[in-house]
């Protein structure tokens, strides 16, 4: 796989394995040459979600895909659900929570890229290679 590739396999692409769940960035600069923003699709487990956190560079689209939570954009707090888009501008905390009994999945966007490499070199991230699934070894 090199830059600029156009279609996007998910199996070819690795899996960000953390503790709340999955992300697989199926554009970033390095997949597919995309120079202003990156995308990947994150599935939060049950009950799961990610501490409140800012960008300071980078602002976030979310689409919700399928599942339920709740969305915390500065100091305002909604329920989310499939088909619900959310814009998170640059430097504002943020936090998603998945409330219900099904994973939550859904779109993340940066612009610029960037943000998704401060997530794979989290030392709590697990890289598991195109193919591999998330929980083996």
């Amino acid at each position: 796989m090199g830059d600029e590739q156009r279609f996007i396999q998910p199996e070819e692409i690795e899996t960000l394995d953390l503790d709340w769940g999955t992300i697989k960035w199926l554009s970033t600069p390095d997949t597919t040459g995309a120079e202003t923003f990156s995308s990947g699709v994150v599935v939060l487990k049950p009950g799961e979600g990610h501490e409140r956190h800012t960008h300071p560079d980078s602002e976030e689209v979310l689409y919700v895909l399928s599942g339920e939570g709740v969305q915390t954009i500065g100091d305002e707090t909604r329920d989310v659900a499939a088909g619900d888009m959310l814009y998170i501008p640059a430097g504002v905390e943020h936090s998603t929570e998945n409330d219900s009994w099904e994973p939550l999945r859904f779109l993340a966007m940066y612009g610029p890229p960037g943000p998704e490499d401060v997530i794979r070199d989290d030392p709590d991230c697990v890289v598991r290679p195109p193919g591999e699934t998330p929980g083996s070894n």
